[in-house]
Formats: structure tokens, sequence, C-alpha cells
């Protein structure tokens, strides 16, 4: 792996918040695959979020990365039994129940970078939709 730039390190953060829970999503695997313009992919490095649904432990990025992919492992999430129901779900007349467990059984990510940028992704999920933005 070669060293950081002069303007320092290219690197990535997620964090994943469970928009059906009102919670952090805890224990999502994720797997960070990077590569150069025009080049093939290459793993590059593999987390899971903490009790805080965060991911804050990925390797700095090698020089020439153009672009970055972050596959997370939502089936898993979903399926958990301590995923199952929530005290909000408790109150309303949601269904108790999810019918297939994750209609996403994972969600990737794939973004522009630029050398000696930060960028912070973080995921708002639920078991039928998703989105993303670049955070701070």
């Amino acid at each position: 792996m070669s060293g950081p730039t002069a303007t320092g390190p290219t690197s990535v953060s997620t964090h994943i918040l469970d928009t059906s829970r009102g919670l952090p999503a805890h224990g999502v695997a994720l797997t960070c695959s990077v590569r150069a313009a025009e080049g093939d992919w290459t793993a590059h490095g593999t987390s899971a979020t903490d009790a805080d649904g965060r991911c804050k432990d990925l390797p700095p990025l090698p020089d020439g990365t153009t672009h970055v992919r972050l596959e997370f492992a939502t089936e898993a999430y979903f399926t958990a039994p301590s995923t199952t129901t929530s005290s909000a779900e408790e109150q309303q007349d949601a269904p108790r129940v999810r019918d297939s467990g994750a209609f996403f059984p994972e969600v990737a990510i794939t973004f522009a970078v630029k050398p000696g940028e930060h960028y912070h992704v973080p995921l708002l999920l639920n078991p039928f939709g998703y989105s993303v933005y670049r955070g701070s």
C-alpha cells in the first residue's frame, strides 16, 4: 500500500441508522472495495458497525483510488431476533412481522473520491428502503 498523499490520507467512515426503530444498526457487516480509474475492484477492508451504528476502523485508501464501494450485509441484520420488533412498532398499527426478513438483502453504495479528503457516508435503513448521503 502506498503512503498518504501530500494533503493527507483519503479515508472513509460510515454509520447506519435503522429508521424503522429509530436506533443505530449494531453489528452490520460491511466490505469496502476500491478501484482506480477504469481499473478492477479490489477488496480493501471489512468491518462491522459498533453499538452506535458506526464503522470508523476502515483503513486509509490506497493512492490512486478514484471509486469506493461499501457493501452492507443487511439481511443478517434484519433477520436477527433483536431487530424484529421495537417499542415504536408495538405502539403503532404497523405489521409486527417483517414478511420477507429483508427486501434488500444487501446494500451497495458506490461513490467517487478525491485524494486527501475524508468521506463519511451515512446509511438510513429500514426493511423496505434506504437512502445515503455524504455526511461530515
